[in-house]
């Protein structure tokens, strides 16, 4: 792999602004590892020309800089509109539909100079942690081609650890941005939610689904603050925007108090191996003057997932139900979409209100939890990255999952509350493959992760102590 592409992002950028690289040069150098490995990933899809591509690259380096993201190169996951490039999201109800617009965090990232090259692979409709889909077929792990990437912005977390960007968007529902990270040893942040504007700034509803949210990715936390940066912040058309915060990286970690929640006393089954490498993460946090404490069950587990999947099956039904009515597009759903939608049809408004009251019980209790500690810390997964011919893990530790995405409820308690969430990597596991640890904070609270984060990295360095086979 070509040095210029396993430089960090703000690296990259400096030296394009310094006249030290060339945006060409860096486009050329992308494109190359592109063809060098993704035949065999399959992470970036809807690849632009690349005379297309390398003629913005040199007009980049003959115009002004445009912003901090100025001639980088950036593909954009494939649930994500980008002018011009199609939009499938994995599903042949929309394969081949060109995009007019871009999305607002897409418009804001070409605003700061990157310049889009194509789409990140995802499963269809963001569905599962696993990104297969029947369009673009499946992306594997960069350690393990046998192996699952996690999803849904597994081609994006699967590009930027092989070197074919250095910067990545993704999105996050139920641990969309931290599980694919975990798995692939590289880094994920899921904002506190309302930070980085969604669809529905520019259309359908944008009071109601409050679950779902785009973040950035990147090889380490100061290019994930660099991408969040130019991501976040308000939009007139977004009635919940919040601020931006102080996303500075410098700062001292001695009395910070992290809290590690684990299995959740037991309550979650987990793969051998993954409890120890949360425990060893923790360990690198107290080397660096934080105190880490075990932190009992701080709510009922069933009622977290009752909550969750009550609003995660009305939020997929008000968004598909219009394909699985119309005759030309109801076979063509996979039937983990069919499943979500005539699940959310069936609810009640009473019904969804009951999930809405537990989520806010459980958000008040959080808040109480951050009067204390800076950070919770969960796995970023339950199991290791699993064969790639499954569709989902069927059991876990010999406990059957009754449900297509049983298996990742420990993403959900940042999710379901819109509290920020940073995937930072936490070592190989007896297999070689990559594991991961969510850091979660308060709502708000997205600068002080990423202080942590930053620190962590500087002691470990996982992305770049055990590389993937080119």
């Amino acid at each position: 792999m070509s040095d210029i592409l396993a430089l960090e992002a703000s690296e990259q950028a400096a030296r394009i602004a310094a006249g030290e690289l060339s945006a060409e040069g860096l486009m050329r150098a992308t494109l190359e590892r592109i063809a060098q490995v993704n035949g065999a990933l399959n992470a970036v899809v809807s690849l632009r020309d690349a005379e297309e591509v390398l003629a913005e690259a040199r007009a980049a380096d003959e115009g002004p800089a445009r912003g901090v993201l100025h001639g980088l190169p950036l593909a954009i996951k494939d649930l994500a509109d980008a002018r011009g490039l199609p939009t499938s999201k994995g599903s042949p109800a929309f394969a081949g539909r060109i995009a007019q617009s871009d999305a607002p965090h897409v418009a804001r990232l070409r605003a700061a100079g990157a310049i889009v090259i194509g789409k990140t692979n995802t499963p269809e409709f963001g569905l599962g942690s696993h990104t297969f889909n029947p369009v673009h077929g499946a992306t594997c792990n960069p350690y393990d081609h046998g192996m699952s990437c996690g999803g849904s912005s597994g081609g994006a977390a699967v590009a930027l650890a092989a070197g074919m960007l250095s910067i990545a968007d993704g999105s996050d529902m139920m641990g969309s941005l931290r599980n694919p990270a975990g798995w692939c040893n590289v880094y994920g942040m899921r904002p506190s939610w309302g930070l980085v504007p969604g669809a529905g700034a520019v259309e359908g509803d944008a009071f109601l689904h409050q679950i779902s949210t785009e973040g950035p990715m990147a090889r380490s936390p100061a290019d994930l603050a660099l991408l969040l940066g130019v991501m976040a912040g308000p939009d007139p058309r977004q009635p919940h925007g919040v601020v931006a915060p102080d996303l500075s990286l410098a700062g001292d970690l001695s009395g910070r108090r992290i809290g590690w929640l684990g299995d959740w006393g037991g309550a979650w089954p987990m793969e051998a191996g993954i409890l120890e490498r949360g425990a060893e993460a923790c360990a690198v946090f107290e080397e660096l003057g934080c105190s880490v404490e075990p932190v009992a069950p701080p709510f009922a587990r069933e009622a977290l997932w009752e909550s969750w999947t009550t609003l995660r099956s009305w939020t997929m039904a008000c968004k598909l139900s219009a394909l699985l009515e119309a005759p030309e597009t109801r076979d063509l759903l996979k039937p983990d979409a069919v499943w979500e939608i005539e699940r959310g049809r069936a609810l009640s408004g009473l019904d969804v209100h009951a999930a809405s009251v537990i989520r806010s019980d459980w958000f008040r209790r959080a808040a109480d939890l951050f009067e204390i500690y800076d950070a919770l810390v969960l796995p970023t997964a339950q199991v290791w990255p699993f064969p790639m011919g499954w569709d989902w893990p069927k059991d876990i530790a010999g406990v059957a999952m009754d449900t297509y995405h049983r298996w990742m409820e420990v993403v959900i308690p940042a999710s379901l509350a819109g509290l920020p969430a940073v995937a930072v990597p936490a070592g190989f596991g007896a297999n070689g493959l990559p594991m991961g640890v969510q850091l979660i904070g308060r709502r708000g609270g997205d600068g002080g992760l990423l202080r942590l984060a930053q620190a962590y990295h500087e002691a470990t360095r996982w992305p770049q102590r055990h590389p993937p086979q080119s």
